[in-house]
């Protein structure tokens, strides 16, 4: 249970599964608010990649302000300590303005920062970098995942054995630090409490969500998914840089290098988003979330009302007249 305290700044965390529908909702209810949204998808931060990530439109965007959507390019790298830094810049001047920042998304390990410090790993040497990349691309991703099993097992534990950034970037760190990114991760201490946080978790029985997600895939292929990812390879984007390996993008790599079938990439588009899915449910199971509510059965005044209560109890801001009308 969250102390009572006067100098905590308040926030509201919308989390939920791919596809489930966060983002209309969110926009309602920044809408209702008169407050902004806080983007915390580490896919939507970069430019170029907009139907395969689901981004808001141009039109929601002008609709609402958004933050950390379109930061940066393909080649480039976020990471959680970069969405700490720059997620806390946007809270504190939100509320300076009096408004409760809405931070949504589901990547559930860049909100957890919100509550801890993390350690920067030192710079890694070009070089290093380049060999590994090199390594992958020549040797496959499951030599690489052997590898950083045998430096760091702990680390390969939690990593999807086909997910070569991670895999990437757990090595970079052991070859430019000699020390493994899981004892980095050991180290980071929790910060002092700045935030009082309702924490609301929006669900979807899983089979209406696969079907869902299933029907998403096909729409972004209607919308020109392919021709998005044409127009980034000829760019110059590769398939190593750490924007294009994402779901929804790399599936289709075999398409456009090696002549493979098209019905299978998109089979396994499909697939890869129902497991990205399947492991969101589990790390949702270890929050503790306030409120939760079914998507399907979503009345979005219910969830006002509860906003309403939760502001009302800590004497924030005034509570929200009219909101309810």
């Amino acid at each position: 249970m969250i102390k009572e305290k006067k100098s905590l700044i308040p926030i509201i965390i919308i989390q939920g599964p791919t596809g489930v529908g966060k983002s209309k909702l969110a926009l309602d209810l920044a809408e209702k608010l008169k407050t902004e949204i806080i983007s915390a998808d580490s896919r939507q931060v970069y430019k170029l990649l907009n139907i395969g990530t689901a981004k808001p439109s141009k039109t929601q965007q002008a609709r609402i302000k958004h933050y950390l959507i379109d930061i940066i390019y393909p080649n480039e790298i976020y990471n959680a300590v970069c969405f700490q830094k720059d997620a806390k810049k946007i809270i504190y001047r939100l509320n300076k303005e009096e408004k409760i920042p809405l931070i949504v998304g589901g990547t559930g390990f860049y909100i957890k920062t919100l509550w801890e410090n993390l350690f920067e790993i030192p710079p890694i040497p070009e070089s290093i970098r380049k060999r590994l990349r090199e390594n992958c691309k020549e040797k496959g991703n499951e030599y690489i995942y052997k590898y950083l099993e045998k430096v760091d097992n702990d680390s390969a534990k939690r990593i999807n054995q086909n997910d070569s950034h991670r895999i990437l970037r757990a090595l970079e760190v052991w070859e430019a630090t000699g020390k493994t990114i899981s004892e980095y991760w050991k180290e980071q201490s929790h910060s002092e409490e700045e935030f009082l946080s309702l924490k609301i978790l929006i669900n979807e029985d899983r089979g209406i969500l696969y079907r869902k997600i299933n029907k998403r895939v096909d729409e972004m292929i209607n919308l020109g998914l392919l021709d998005e990812i044409k127009n980034l390879l000829e760019m110059g984007y590769k398939p190593e840089d750490p924007g294009m390996n994402t779901v929804g993008y790399k599936e289709f790599f075999p398409y456009f290098f090696e002549n493979s079938n098209l019905d299978e990439c998109i089979e396994l588009v499909k697939k890869n988003t129902r497991h990205y899915a399947k492991r969101q449910f589990t790390w949702f199971r270890k929050i503790d979330f306030d409120l939760t509510f079914t998507i399907s059965d979503i009345n979005i005044y219910d969830i006002l009302y509860e906003i309403n209560k939760w502001i009302s109890k800590y004497n924030y801001y005034r509570p929200l007249k009219n909101v309810l009308n």
